[in-house]
């Protein structure tokens, strides 16, 4: 399982318009293989600053399967408007985990 992680920065007075998009767009993301997860945190120090977390099963599930598909195209209209700046995304893989 490969974990991406993306700080996202949403233009002012954009949150709650992008928090309604967020929820249209989530279906085409969802709908590609090796898809298995995601979530979207709200900062509550900063309130327009997000952290999106997508798990995949592999690297390549997301940067060719998701980001070469229509499904991206409807998710990159949808979205990429309300980040200022645009945001970096990391991939992770699990060192360790502890979970109760």
């Amino acid at each position: 399982m490969i974990l991406e992680g993306v700080v996202l920065f949403v233009k002012k007075g954009k949150t709650k318009d992008f928090e309604l998009d967020f929820i249209k767009a989530s279906q085409y993301i969802s709908a590609v293989e090796g898809y298995l997860s995601h979530t979207l945190q709200k900062c509550l120090e900063i309130d327009n600053k997000y952290l999106l977390l997508v798990e995949w099963n592999t690297l390549e599930s997301h940067t060719i399967g998701f980001r070469e598909s229509s499904a991206y195209l409807q998710w990159k209209e949808l979205l990429h408007h309300y980040y200022e700046p645009f945001p970096i995304v990391e991939h992770f893989k699990t060192v360790y985990s502890n979970k109760k």
